[in-house]
């Protein structure tokens, strides 16, 4: 198993979930959730830095027939503008299906979202979103863990988007 942090980010329309691994790259948790738009990038750079990241796992959100879709252009695109912005730290990307339906399965389930401590939209699809990049990294690391092998496609910092 590979040692480092490793940064998830879950990029969606609106907001980007973010999560980290321990140094170990045993266990996800989140991190912080970042609005779509100006100065998201600039913010994720600042996050390598801060968690001193190995590596970066950006969501991709394949169609169950395994075509690529509009939000899968998106996160490869998305994905390839940060493998540029951060080169020479190693983007991937990783197969999300499920990802937030997950999270929200799993917060709904908790005490997190009861009926005395329900929370608005806004902060519940904030916590959402970095649910989500939490499954994402969790998953990507046992995946690893697993097979002994860095899971997903690694992103070229020279792609250029398509």
């Amino acid at each position: 198993m590979r040692q480092g942090v490793r940064l998830a980010i879950d990029p969606g329309n609106a907001r980007i979930g973010v999560a980290a691994s321990d140094p170990s790259g045993m266990l996800a948790s989140p991190v912080e959730t970042i609005a779509r738009g100006r100065g998201d990038l600039q913010r994720i750079a600042l996050l390598v830095l801060e968690k001193e990241a190995r590596e970066i796992v950006v969501g991709y959100p394949a169609s169950l027939s395994g075509q690529e879709g509009p939000a899968a252009r998106s996160a490869r695109e998305f994905a390839s503008t940060l493998a540029r912005l951060l080169d020479p730290v190693p983007v991937r990307l990783v197969d999300e299906r499920l990802t937030t339906v997950t999270a929200q399965g799993q917060l709904l389930s908790g005490a997190s979202f009861g009926k005395k401590g329900a929370k608005g939209g806004r902060a519940r699809r904030s916590v959402i979103d970095q649910a989500a990049a939490t499954v994402l990294l969790q998953s990507a690391l046992d995946q690893e863990r697993s097979t002994g092998h860095p899971p997903g496609e690694i992103v070229r910092a020279s792609q250029g988007d398509s």
